[in-house]
């Protein structure tokens, strides 16, 4: 059995109940070494075997799995923040389905949920902005051009742009070009809940300047739209005039 494991956004406790769980029980871990908080592993048992995966390529990380099968060995796959939101974990699972080796997927604690915490914000402020988008700048990995980030700015929703650290001064630049102000806040979360956890405040004009000061070209996350400035309504869910399934409105 392969359990494929959110390791969450940082901090060793930030694991799920489960997730701990799995770690404790694994024959073999295959962690990705390079973004996955190296405590993580002191759950892990004495005997366990432990590979890099920031080391290995698909088919090294699949051989692994597959050699722990035929022993009857547990296997947990650990991956950062949560593995459903830029995790590569499908590759992983169509092989395993073409091998015939089963696996379950447990989720964990997004970064995106980490940097909100970070900042001690809520994305979704009523009359500010309903919707999340996550995105990526496109890198070597490309994005859909019906996912620009000029197409998706469009919308002036909360934005939470994940690997584009490096390329704040082009960001910036286009989510301009796509209608948000320069003066639309927006903040830099550098390894959100770790120990080293850095948060930078700015706008969209400034991004590029607030990144090359605090030294901030990888492990962030961008976080761009109106959800971080102070106008906002107060929610109709604990309004004393507005009635729920659980309780009346006030008689006005």
């Amino acid at each position: 059995m392969v359990d494929f494991v959110g390791a969450g956004c940082g901090a060793a406790d930030l694991i799920t109940l489960r997730g701990k769980r799995l770690l404790e029980q694994a024959d073999v871990i295959i962690y990705a070494g390079s973004l996955v908080n190296p405590q993580l592993l002191d759950y892990a048992k004495q005997e366990c075997r432990i590979y890099n995966s920031a080391l290995m390529h698909l088919d090294e990380v699949i051989d692994v799995m597959q050699k722990a099968e035929s022993e009857g060995l547990h296997t947990v796959r650990l991956h950062t923040g949560d593995p459903s939101v830029y995790g590569a974990i499908r590759e992983q699972m169509d092989r395993l389905d073409a091998l015939g080796i089963a696996y379950n997927v447990t989720p964990g604690v997004s970064s995106f949920c980490g940097a909100a915490a970070a900042l001690k914000a809520e994305y979704t402020l009523p009359h500010v902005s309903q919707t999340v988008i996550l995105t990526r700048m496109a890198g070597r990995t490309p994005v859909p051009e019906r996912e620009s980030i000029e197409s998706l700015a469009a919308h002036h929703a909360t934005m939470v742009i994940f690997l584009s650290a490096s390329m704040t001064e082009e960001l910036s630049a286009r989510l301009t070009e796509g209608g948000y102000s320069t003066d639309t806040p927006a903040a830099i979360v550098y390894k959100a809940t770790w120990q080293d956890q850095k948060v930078v405040r700015c706008t969209v004009g400034t991004l590029a300047k607030a990144a090359c000061e605090n030294g901030i070209s990888k492990t962030a996350l961008i976080t761009v739209g109106d959800f971080l400035g102070d106008d906002y309504e107060l929610s109709k869910l604990y309004d004393k005039n507005f009635e729920t399934e659980f309780r009346k409105a006030e008689a006005k």
